[in-house]
Parts: C-alpha cells; structure tokens; sequence
C-alpha cells in the first residue's frame, strides 16, 4: 500500500512527462491491495476488489511492474539490483518499501502443517481452505490484526480462541479499563480469551496439528493456528548491503526517509524514522511516501515537507465491537487527568487524557466510537467544552455542537485538513461528500472519517446558500422515503397520483414523477396496499426487472429464477428445470442462494417458460425485485452429524413467511444448523443460527461493495418468538430505511444503531409492535403468486412482446454464441440500436 501510495506520488505530484522512469520490483503475484480491509475477503470480496493499482495505471505513468520475482542483492557500489530470478536492474534513486513479515515465536511445532500467518491474500486463502475441516481455531496474538483473524475464524464457523502475552487486548491502543471492556464484549460473541499468556508449544498428530500448550502449562485444542503476534521490518536487503539498521531492526533514516546512502530511501514498515519508531500504520506509511516522493522530485529538499513522527489513531470494528485509541490513550503525560464514563451493562467504555493546560491529549473508546471523529482532529488542542460532555451518551443529554479549525487533519490517512475539504467543495462538480471524498482522497484510508467529512461537506454547502438535498427526488423534495412511507399507511393513500398531488413538490402538468420516486413508491404500494404490480397505474411506476417479472441481462434477454425455498428441490423439480432450459435453449446455474437460474429467455418467452414453471408447482423467486431473495440453509440436524436444529424446516419456512414482501432493497437470509456457520447466516440482512437451546438470530450482514459482519440481536429465541422478531425487524426496516439503503448501512444510519432496534422491536420502546405485526400479518395473509395471477389475466400477458406495434416479432439484436456447451450472449456493435 505504501509503495502504491508513493507510485502516486511521484506520477501526480511531478510537473509532467518525461518524468522519471520507474520501475517496481515485486515480491507478491499481484499488484498492490488493500491489507487495511484484507479480511473483508472472507465476506466475499474479492482480490480484484482490494486492488489498488490497476493496469491504466501503470500504463499510463510508464510504470514497469514486475509480480513474483523479488530483489535478493543490492550493489550500492554499481547502483544496481538483482532479483531472484537473476535479472538485474539499474538505478539512479533506490526506494525500499519491503514492509515487514508476520513475527512467528520460534516454539516447537510452529511450522507443523496447520499453522498459518495472516498477511497476504494467498495466507487467507490457506486458512480459508484449512478451515473447511477444523472444528477450533487458535489465533496468537490480540492486537488489531490478531482480532480480525479471530473475527475471520469466527465467520467460518469455528471454535475460536484468542491467546494475548500482554495483559489485555490490543494492548497498544487501549487502557486496562477499555481491555476489560473489550475483553467481555467479545467473549460474549463466543470467542475465549487468554491473556498473560505466551505458546510454549505447538502440539501434532499424524503431521498435523492438533493442539497448544500455553506458557502455564495449559492445553489447548486445535486444528488450525494463526500467528499474529506482531511483525518485524523486511530490512534484511538492506542490512546485507551495509545500511544502518536500528538495534531493534529497521532500516535507519532521517527526516526525508533518506538512508545513509543518498541514493537509497526507504518508506514505510521496512523504516525506522528519527523518532526512533517502526511504524505499522497505513497513514504514516503514506506520510512518509509523500515526503520521499517530494525529495526525489525537488532539487532542494523542501524543509517543511518531512516526517519527523505521525498520529497512531485508530478506529475499526473487532468482531462486531467499535474500538477507538487516539493520541496519548495511557495518560504518560506528567500532570495529565483522565475523564471516565463507563456503563458495563451497555458494553461502553470512554476516556479522555486531558493535559495541565486543558488540551487533548488522547482518549479511548470502546462500544461508542460516535466522537472519535470529533476528537481525534482535536488532540493537542483545548476543548471548546468540558470533556464531561463530550463522553456523555446523547441519550443523557444534548449533542455537543463546536466547529473544528481548518488546522484540524480530518483523514490522518491522507493528511487532510478541515479547511482542504472546506477548499474542495462548491466546484460544479463536487456538491456532495462522495465527490469531495475523490477530490481530496478523505475517507478513502481506513474509512473512519467518512461520516465527518459528509458533515463538513454539508455545512459547508448550507453556508454557500446551496440547499443539499434531504427529499427523495425534486418530485418530493420535502420527503424522505421513510416519510412518504408514513403517509401513505396513515392516510390510506393507494395512488401514486394522489400522493404526488397532496404531496408533491412539483404540481401541474409536469409532476408525473421520475425513475427515482416512481418505483419507490410503487414498492411502498405494493408492501402496503397489496394488489398485483402490473395493474393499473402500478405497472406505470416498476423499472426494468419489474415491468416484466424478470432480470433484464446485457444482451437484452432476461433470466427466469424460481424460487426453491431453503435450497430443498425434489428430483421431479429439478427434471422440469432442466427440460424448459434444454427446450428453450437457456443457460443454466446454480446460485450461491442455493437455486438455479435460467438465463437467456427472450421477452415474448417469459409467459411461456413461466406457465410450465407455474404446473410445476414453482412460483416467482422476485429475483428481480427489491423484495425477499432467498433463505439459504445447510441441511442441519437431519442429515448432518453436527447439527443441533433442523436448520431446512426453518429456512423454508421463513422464505415461504416473507416471499414477496417488497422492501427499499433486496433482503437475503440464511440459517445455519450449528455454530459451524455453512449457511453463511452472518453475510446476511437476517440470519439464524441454532444453539443447543433454540435460534440466535443476527441482524444488518450483507455484501456487495461494502461487506459488513451481522450483529447479534438475541439470543437462544424459541421458535415462535424468534419468528415474531425477525417480522418486526423487516416491518420496521421497511417503514424507516432510505430508498435502495440495505439493511447494514441502514442499521449503522439509524439513530441508536442495534440498540435502538432491540429496543423498538423487543421492548416496544416506540409502542408501534402492534402496527409491525399486524403489517406483517397483512403481507402473509394476502401473498399471491406474481407469476401465476399474470398467466391468469390475458390483459397483463399482453405486454410480454418484443415490439408493441409487432406482436409475435422476435427481437433481432438478441444473439447468442456457444461457450462450454451452453450459451454465451453477443452484445451490441457500437452502430447497432435495440428495437425496443
């Protein structure tokens, strides 16, 4: 990351071609990736996804890459270097961004076949495939990246422990109070804790391993360990070329990352600075390639742009616990004070470390990260109010409200200030936080300022007299969603004309809407009022997929998915399936929702494919909807030897409960027999888990751009109970969220996060239980089949054609090839126009 970081540098900060030619010698297979959110692979993300470096890049800066094959000699006296395979290449300015390598303690056993670091992709993938038939996993080490392996353990299902030497977890960036905070909370997610513990011994069986001692004498059992104990500086290029190396390793430098050779720079965890440090932090990393990238472009070095020392802040989700150090979180300033507010029950722990002169000097949070973005910028600088009030929930008295300096550096990853962000915005093109975010690059690093920089985007756009948007569209611009939602249940309103003439913001002959608030409403609707979606005026508000009840593709044909509840077809079932894709010619996959999809069907074919489908016994799986996708099951207790609960029984009767049910986006489930996990149940917007005592149920997981771990919301529900919490969780989803917001940014959007939603839908803090059962009573009592009342109405048939002008006509620009025995479809040519 580093070494990219100083790639862009150089190639942005230079006045232009020729420029220097560079040339990048890599260790890995791959080109730079983020290592910050490495573990979000285990959620689906994939390599390509934490990419940072694409080939345009390169490309276009003339950058020569060279993957898999690093430098194992360095001739300073010839200025050259040679790799590993035997190429040798010159140099005029040698940058050493090597980084560091996972510290393994040098105990028996630790490199017995099941043992494992976690640093590169290639490491996940290993523990990945390990974990498929371990029941218990260790990891040693309790620091950041020792409890996202943990958390990543978790994930796949394992027994997981966590063995720490020092006396609590992330021992580095928070005190004993927060420790013991963060200890409990994550034991009670089921992961045990050793702490003031060292590994005496690792522990095989028939060439594998199969257990831990620890430094007392404990035993621990386990099929799968992961190192993450620390790391140490890739600095051994360095020291066999003669390079000062710190006596604690680190390649020696000085304020312009310059090494004792003037044509030798080193950057990044492979460096120690003039502080004496070794840093393991992204931003300091990204610090110091800024500041070598300057020197080597600058005739004469610029004396303000050097690294002399960088902010260890940090702020990140643990297995589902928000933890937060900045600045001096122990208080070793002589004189200093510390502000507590603890509440053990709530799982929230808050310090600030106040100087003698009443400045900031750091804090920690653990449970309630909300003002870490507030505070971090304001470390070394005095408090506009006392402290006490900027540690107190907003639930005990006002918000805090002060203005930050335009000194104060919002995104430490990138070293952006207030007043850059404020420079950046009310350019035509940059008029909201994402924009801006580009821009200047806040927001982009670790992620934990993003919320502050919308913040100081919108107040800044307020201040220019530019209104920025609140309402869904300029048709409702006094709305949100969640508003319209309100009215049209309370007024019984069951029209988009009428909605937009009570409450529209453009009146007359113009206000018929747009394809931003016509669809969202017509999904309001239709949780609301039922009625089929392509009566009436209702067909009039539906995009694309819903028009026609299927999945548009590139090549403008469209996909036909049954729905195949909890994964569980009969044999018959998958006969039919595969005599309508043979007999229209379709392609055919099996889902990761555990059901097949048939792609390829022209428009006119729909009715046809979906009549047989209906004699089957199927109906719509509203793949093309923002409606209930699938709830994915392994086949828990009946068939498998670790199941406690019939995991099948449970998912075919929650997707059978909430077919249909028609949301701001698409909702997806699973459950999971045991605590094994193979359903996948915590990637999704609701998922179950059984214990030995009835179900867990998990909250706010999804995927996609943004993966996010579900929350625990209850535990050990019974049957009825669990089926009353997880109607009450959609119904109020459905009544608050924002249009297209899936439930993981909805649940961290909403005020009070997961424990205003355990309040409302448990407690009954809101008193509208009532009105979210009988809501979702209503949707289960009057579900129809979309697919079967079309077929059953001549009228609704009518509009499956290619051309409304030539019924019958097929549609000329829908082509096909033949690829691994099935189709493949041909897109456009750039002259060619589709019909439709």
């Amino acid at each position: 990351m580093v070494g990219q970081r100083f790639l862009e540098a150089l190639t942005t900060t230079g006045s232009g071609p020729p420029g220097p030619r560079i040339t990048v010698l890599a260790e890995e297979p791959r080109r730079a990736y983020d290592r910050v959110h490495l573990t979000s692979w285990f959620s689906g993300t994939s390599a390509e996804d934490l990419s940072m470096c694409s080939a345009e890049f390169a490309a276009e800066h003339g950058i020569d890459i060279r993957l898999g094959d690093p430098v194992e000699t360095l001739d300073r006296a010839a200025r050259t270097v040679t790799t590993r395979a035997g190429h040798t290449v010159d140099y005029d300015t040698l940058v050493l961004a090597t980084g560091s390598y996972p510290f393994v303690p040098p105990v028996p056993g630790h490199d017995t076949p099941g043992c494992f670091v976690y640093r590169t992709i290639e490491d996940l993938e290993a523990i990945n495939a390990a974990a498929e038939t371990a029941r218990i996993g260790v990891v040693v080490g309790g620091g950041l990246l020792g409890l996202e392996a943990a958390g990543a353990l978790v994930a796949m299902g394992l027994d997981t422990h966590v063995v720490e030497f020092a006396p609590r977890l992330m021992a580095l960036q928070i005190d004993e109070g927060g420790g013991k905070v963060l200890r409990r909370k994550i034991q009670d997610l089921g992961v045990t804790v050793h702490t003031d513990a060292g590994t005496r011994e690792i522990l095989d069986r028939d060439g594998r391993v199969a257990g831990m001692v620890l430094s007392d004498g404990t035993e621990l059992a386990a099929d799968l360990v992961v190192f993450s104990a620390g790391v140490r500086p890739r600095d051994e290029l360095a020291r066999a070329a003669g390079l000062e190396i710190g006596e604690r390793g680190g390649i020696v430098v000085d304020e312009y990352c310059r090494t004792g050779d003037p044509h030798v720079l080193a950057i990044g965890e492979c460096a120690r600075t003039v502080d004496g440090r070794v840093y393991g932090l992204v931003a300091p990393g990204y610090a110091m390639a800024e500041v070598a990238a300057r020197g080597i472009l600058d005739e004469v070095p610029d004396p303000t742009v050097c690294f002399t020392g960088a902010d260890l802040s940090t702020s990140l989700k643990l297995l589902g616990v928000d933890v937060a150090g900045f600045g001096d979180a122990h208080g070793t300033a002589e004189d200093c004070v510390e502000v507590l507010y603890s509440d053990a029950q709530a799982g929230v722990y808050k310090k600030l470390v106040i100087g003698a002169d009443g400045s900031l000097l750091g804090g920690v949070l653990v449970g309630d990260p909300d003002a870490y973005g507030v505070l971090r910028p304001l470390t070394g600088a005095p408090l506009p109010v006392p402290p006490e009030q900027l540690l107190m929930p907003a639930a005990i008295g006002a918000p805090v409200k002060f203005a930050l300096p335009d000194t104060a550096v919002v995104c430490s990853c990138h070293a952006v200030t207030k007043g850059s962000i404020r420079a950046a915005v009310c350019a035509p093109d940059r008029l909201d936080p994402a924009a801006v975010r580009r821009h200047t690059k806040a927001g982009t690093g670790c992620g934990s300022c993003v919320k502050l920089v919308g913040t100081i985007v919108t107040e800044e756009l307020a201040a220019a007299g530019i209104e920025t948007a609140r309402g869904l569209c300029e048709h409702f611009d006094r709305y949100t969603r969640a508003e319209l939602y309100e009215i049209v249940r309370v007024k019984g309103i069951t029209t988009f004309a009428r909605l937009i003439d009570e409450h529209g913001s453009n009146r007359g002959p113009d206000a018929d809407g747009c394809d931003v608030c016509k669809p969202t409403v017509g999904s309001i609707l239709a949780s609301l009022s039922g009625g089929h979606i392509l009566d009436g005026e209702q067909a009039a508000l539906q995009d694309t997929n819903d028009h026609f009840l299927a999945n548009i593709q590139r090549n403008g044909s469209y996909s036909v998915v049954p729905r195949v509840p909890g994964g569980e077809i009969t044999p018959d079932g998958l006969i039919t399936i595969g005599e309508i894709a043979r007999d229209f010619g379709l392609y055919t996959k099996i889902t990761g929702g555990q059901r097949i999809d048939m792609f390829g069907a022209t428009v006119d074919q729909l009715p046809l494919i979906w009549q047989r489908l209906v004699e089957a016994g199927f109906e719509s799986g509203h793949a093309y909807g923002k409606a209930l996708r699938t709830v994915k099951s392994c086949v828990g207790q009946t068939w498998c030897r670790y199941g406690v609960q019939d995991s099948v029984a449970l998912a075919i009767e929650l997707e059978l409960r909430y077919r249909g049910l028609r949301s701001p986006h698409k909702l997806k489930s699973a459950v999971s027999g045991c605590a094994r996990e193979c359903a996948e149940a915590q990637s999704k917007d609701f998922g179950v888990i059984a214990t030995s005592e009835g179900w867990n149920l998990y909250v706010g997981g999804n995927g996609g751009m943004t993966p996010r771990h579900a929350d625990l919301l209850a535990s050990d529900l019974d049957h009825d109970t669990l089926i009353r919490t997880i109607d009450r969780f959609l119904m109020f989803y459905i009544r608050t969220a924002d249009r297209l917001e899936r439930t993981a940014p909805w649940l961290e959007r909403i005020e009070g996060g997961l424990d205003h939603v355990r309040a409302v839908i448990m407690d009954d803090s809101l008193g509208i239980c009532a009105e979210l059962d009988e809501l979702m009573g209503r949707h289960v009592a009057t579900y129809a089949d979309e697919w079967a009342a079309t077929l059953a109405d001549p009228d609704r048939v009518r509009r499956f054609v290619s051309f409304a002008n030539a019924p019958g006509t097929p549609d000329p620009t829908v082509r096909f090839t033949a690829e691994r025995d099935q189709i493949k479809p041909v897109l456009l040519g750039p002259l060619e126009v589709r019909g439709r």
